[in-house]
């Protein structure tokens, strides 16, 4: 296991609300008990021009912003922290695990927004050294669920409302028919229940590699 999780790209991503963050957070913590060097970042975010896009893309102030725009500004972001620290983390031999990455950009502004699916993973291939992680774990939430666990101020994306949301909910789970590599896991139910089949994914791809 050890060996095997050295040098792979983990991604966990999934609608407002799903519990990215709490089930990044437990899966960093194994990894690493594993003996793994893993490093854990966020999208768009971690580097200094990241952070940047983040605030223009989630401020409340840039409501009448563009589909196509929003795709554009989180791949630069993408962009920026493979150069700062994806790829060079992975040359490194790390583990790295990402709170999302270009399947959320498919989700939201691909299918949700209606710019393509397809366009999105087109401008991807041309601007990113690394289009898909090793796996991709989308953790599935109905949006009555969701917004139980999301009790704070909503960012500019969180505030699309209810029609948007299901819409990117569907767009979530239509990339395994896409890409093999994202898989799908249930998170309406206990943390950890979800953390035990985010362990499986893991395992099994590095049963596989």
């Amino acid at each position: 296991m050890n060996e095997k999780l050295k040098g792979k790209f983990l991604v966990l991503d999934g609608p407002d609300g799903c519990g990215k963050s709490t089930q990044t957070r437990m899966l960093s913590q194994w990894i690493a008990e594993q003996g793994v060097d893993v490093v854990s970042y966020r999208d768009p975010g971690t580097t200094l021009i990241g952070e940047k896009i983040r605030d223009i893309l989630l401020d409340t102030a840039h409501e009448g912003m563009g589909d196509n725009v929003e795709v554009l500004l989180y791949m630069a972001a993408r962009a920026q922290l493979y150069k700062e620290h994806i790829g060079p983390d992975l040359a490194a031999g790390k583990c790295v695990l990402m709170d999302r990455w270009l399947s959320s950009t498919c989700a939201y502004q691909g299918w949700a927004g209606g710019f393509g699916i397809e366009k999105v993973i087109k401008i991807a291939t041309d601007s990113l050294e690394r289009v898909w992680p090793d796996v991709t774990v989308i953790l599935d939430v109905d949006l009555a669920t969701a917004a139980k666990r999301m009790q704070r101020d909503l960012d500019r994306m969180e505030q699309k409302g209810d029609a948007y949301h299901a819409k990117v909910r569907e767009g979530f789970l239509k990339l395994p028919e896409i890409e093999p590599t994202v898989k799908v896991a249930d998170a309406t139910r206990s943390v950890d229940q979800v953390r035990t089949d985010v362990l499986k994914i893991v395992q099994d791809l590095s049963c596989r590699t």
